[in-house]
């Protein structure tokens, strides 16, 4: 398998610090829809805290990953929405307990008035390339 090219700073794009600019991949596509902070019986975790509620976001998005066979190192783009960006630092938190700097995928962030209910702080999409 080979291992997705992780661009960091394209000529000519300001160097990214916390995400890769570009990352290329050949191989299987799996797309995760968003997570939420919710546990295996669909019960809220972490109601009014955003840590925790990312740690379980991507706890989720590690089992999903897993059920299509990959893994965190497969995954070439995030989309975190936050209803307020002061969660993003919980996100990166989350983030790097899965994903070292060296293997950061393409990523965006968008604050959004809204989720699904009033008691999700983030939703996370994920999508991986396994295989080449």
């Amino acid at each position: 398998m080979s291992e997705p090219t992780r661009i960091v700073a394209p000529a000519g794009v300001a160097p990214a610090s916390a995400y890769a600019h570009v990352v290329s991949a050949s191989g299987r596509l799996v797309a995760v829809s968003g997570q939420l902070a919710l546990d295996e019986h669909g019960a809220l975790v972490g109601e009014g805290d955003p840590a925790a509620q990312a740690r379980q976001v991507f706890e989720n998005l590690r089992r999903c990953l897993a059920a299509a066979g990959a893994g965190f190192e497969d995954v070439v783009k995030l989309t975190c929405f936050v209803t307020d960006m002061a969660f993003m630092p919980a996100v990166r938190a989350a983030r790097a307990a899965h994903l070292p700097d060296d293997r950061l995928p393409a990523s965006s962030a968008v604050q959004v008035a809204a989720l699904v209910g009033p008691e999700f702080l983030m939703e996370i999409e994920a999508f991986a390339v396994v295989g080449g």
